[in-house]
């Protein structure tokens, strides 16, 4: 089952690396930048529009690997597969909007988190 945890627990080396967006037709990706301060956070998206209790998607801030920068990575998080329309981002378990993003189809959508 995919995305599944087994027992409770996260996997430590998840998200080090390359993401592979599934994009196209109506589905893009959100790409965030984060301070460094929040390695290991994880955020969660919304629209809003979830009923009461509804699982939100979430990611964790990791740092991830600037192509052609020799080693160098930045902290980020990274949604790979989100359906067109306007998301807003909070920390897990939270209702404190931090940021606020338009995802389009088909695209890739870069936004900084706010400091």
């Amino acid at each position: 089952m995919s995305g599944a945890h087994g027992h409770g627990e996260e996997n430590p080396h998840a998200g080090q690396g390359s993401v592979l967006l599934d994009i196209g037709g109506d589905v893009g990706a959100l790409v965030v930048t984060m301070p460094a301060e929040l390695l290991g956070e994880e955020i969660e998206v919304t629209t809003g529009q979830e009923p009461p209790g509804h699982h939100r998607p979430h990611v964790a801030v990791v740092p991830r690997p600037v192509p052609g920068s020799q080693g160098r990575s930045v902290p980020s998080l990274v949604f790979p597969e989100l359906v067109e329309g306007s998301y807003a981002l909070v920390p897990k378990g939270t209702d404190d909007v931090r940021l606020r993003v338009d995802v389009r189809g088909g695209e890739v959508t870069s936004a900084d988190w706010p400091v």
